[in-house]
């Protein structure tokens, strides 16, 4: 497969940032195949997302499925290292900041395959979380490094990174937000949900909040406080979904548990939102173009663009009732949206690969 772009998914924030890149390498005749390493594997948590968002199905899943940090590591180097042997392509492709991600990076570097990472440069400065460590060490093994934020290639360059091999070209997930923005439809979302005209939405998934059963008490009765001012729709991650309902988030007032929902149902709800509550660095995204007020319940985040650009505010559990108050008693804040988010990332970022394999291959 001389010449070939191979991208690496596993789970769903990857898939939503790789739609575009695909697309736009399609479009210029890019030779290229897509490998599904079923990190997420949950039908409502995969699958759909290459159906609603237009991904070719992937050329192989390798299956992988859950596990610890370590064992699920284990295992995908182990199935990448024969899947990327056998393709032997031009240039691996990797998105975001999961296991996968690192996995594929470390694998590719292994055999000597180019890495191209997009999202690159994202830093939190919290190595307790699992995805700080992965992205610092794709960006040591990466090639070509797209960043989504000015701060981003700052944080690049201050680690000693070459900035030729830097391109800051916006961000994916925002084409993907933008090319769909008319099939969000939140009132359809609402409805099937038996929501109320005014709701919130929640999403918890990190470590740091699901996985100590003190945390995941803590994050429950912050909810269960907040509920009393929003009915709150809580679609659960399987990640973290026996804690917080082992904390008794299954029979708060005011709390409405879903499972796990496809892309544009979920992005309907959250249009529709008139506050969320997340963990989530896409979410804190996709809100702050959406123009939803976002409530983070985090102590930092690796996307402060979202924080000085957008809707996006950090709260402590302790603290998530009153700022929430405050979000439903405020404006409907306005945003124009960070720099390059203007839904043409991907055909940047595949101008840049072909350039690149025009000289490398």
């Amino acid at each position: 497969m001389l010449g070939s772009v191979v991208h690496v998914v596993g789970a769903r924030p990857n898939f939503v940032k790789a739609a575009p890149v695909v697309a736009a390498l399609r479009a210029a005749g890019q030779p290229q195949s897509v490998v599904h390493t079923g990190q997420h594997y949950d039908e409502r948590m995969s699958h759909v997302f290459f159906r609603e968002l237009g991904l070719p199905e992937p050329d192989v899943d390798l299956g992988v499925g859950s596990g610890s940090h370590a064992r699920q590591t284990a295992a995908l180097l182990t199935a990448l290292e024969d899947e990327l042997s056998a393709r032997a392509p031009a240039l691996v492709t990797v998105y975001g900041d999961v296991n996968s991600t690192l996995a594929a990076a470390l694998v590719a570097a292994k055999l000597g395959l180019p890495v191209a990472h997009v999202e690159a440069g994202l830093r939190s400065f919290d190595m307790t979380m699992p995805e700080e460590v992965n992205r610092r060490l794709t960006d040591q093994l990466s090639d070509l490094l797209f960043a989504t934020s000015p701060e981003a290639v700052g944080h690049l360059a201050d680690e000693g990174v070459d900035t030729a091999r830097v391109h800051f070209v916006g961000n994916p997930m925002i084409d993907t937000l933008l090319a769909h923005l008319p099939r969000f439809d939140p009132e359809a979302a609402r409805t099937a949900h038996g929501l109320p005209g005014r709701y919130g939405v929640v999403t918890l998934h990190r470590p740091a909040n699901v996985d100590d059963p003190a945390a995941a008490a803590a994050a429950v009765a912050a909810l269960r406080e907040a509920a009393r001012h929003l009915e709150l729709a809580v679609p659960l991650h399987p990640r973290g979904r026996a804690a917080l309902e082992a904390a008794g988030l299954g029979d708060a007032p005011g709390i409405r548990i879903l499972e796990p929902l496809g892309y544009l149902e979920f992005m309907g709800l959250l249009r529709g939102a008139a506050a969320v509550v997340t963990d989530s660095g896409g979410v804190q995204e996709e809100t702050t173009v959406l123009g939803v007020p976002c409530l983070t319940l985090r102590p930092n985040t690796e996307r402060p663009v979202t924080v000085t650009h957008g809707t996006n505010r950090l709260v402590t559990p302790d603290g998530l009732a009153p700022a929430l108050r405050k979000a439903l008693d405020g404006d409907a804040p306005a945003c124009e949206g960070p720099p390059l988010w203007d839904g043409r990332s991907g055909p940047r970022i595949a101008r840049v690969i072909t350039e690149w394999l025009d000289h490398h291959v």
